[in-house]
């Protein structure tokens, strides 16, 4: 569970637990979570994300594997948990659950080794949003691309994918016009598709909502709604 996947893509986590509990994941969504801190921690509030961060590492303690559809906030408990809490009684605790924290394409093609969900894409044409934290925190690029090519999508060339979007969090609150300009950048060089997907919601939130403002008729959906429509095709 994310905050934004609570509270705007509601939708997408369940279709992300619909998909893992598909190829057999047995998925558990603690009732206790909370935000992961990120706001905090990058609004320069130390205190606060650590308490956040000691919160998080309790609830999920014991988990097999913590899987997130959110590159942004797997990076937040692989990365800053450990440097937050270190020298703390929880510096161990986070550091073996920095270990065991996946995106959500990440787990399903390098914990699970699948790299082909379904058919139910085929002659889609896709657009894929490297997310930052995604792909420059995790290092997750291929995995996502993988699953959407395997289930017969048209993965569209766009020149600028492993752009930043622009959202940031509290980038986007304090330098609006920058953060706009950013995501009309990439919304200017997006080519026809029918669907642009991303793994973090932070990133749907900001090209959509651009999208919306400028009359831009795309359709804007997360990554777990597109890779669950690949297992049996267009609902």
């Amino acid at each position: 569970m994310t905050c934004l996947g609570d509270h705007v893509f509601a939708d997408a986590v369940a279709d992300a637990v619909r998909l893992l509990r598909g190829l057999g994941v047995e998925v558990d969504v603690p009732v206790g979570q909370t935000c992961c801190g990120q706001p905090a921690h990058n609004a320069g509030y130390a205190a606060d994300a650590g308490r956040v961060a000691e919160h998080t590492v309790s609830v999920l303690n014991g988990t097999e594997a913590v899987v997130t559809p959110s590159g942004s906030c797997a990076a937040m408990l692989r990365h800053v948990y450990p440097k937050i809490l270190s020298g703390g009684p929880a510096e161990e605790a986070a550091r073996t659950l920095a270990a065991r924290t996946y995106e959500l394409s990440e787990f399903i093609v390098r914990r699970l080794g699948i790299t082909e969900l379904g058919d139910g894409l085929h002659g889609r044409r896709v657009a894929y949003h490297h997310g930052c934290h995604a792909l420059r925190g995790l290092g997750v690029r291929h995995e996502p691309l993988r699953l959407l090519a395997g289930a017969g999508a048209d993965l569209v060339h766009w020149p600028a994918a492993e752009e930043c979007c622009g959202f940031g969090g509290t980038f986007s609150v304090k330098l609006p016009h920058v953060s706009a300009g950013m995501a009309d950048r990439k919304l200017d060089t997006l080519p026809p598709v029918d669907v642009l997907t991303s793994a973090d919601p932070g990133c749907l939130l900001q090209l959509g909502g651009r999208a919306g403002h400028r009359g831009h008729a795309v359709a804007v959906r997360h990554l777990a709604t597109v890779l669950l429509e690949a297992t049996h095709g267009p609902s």
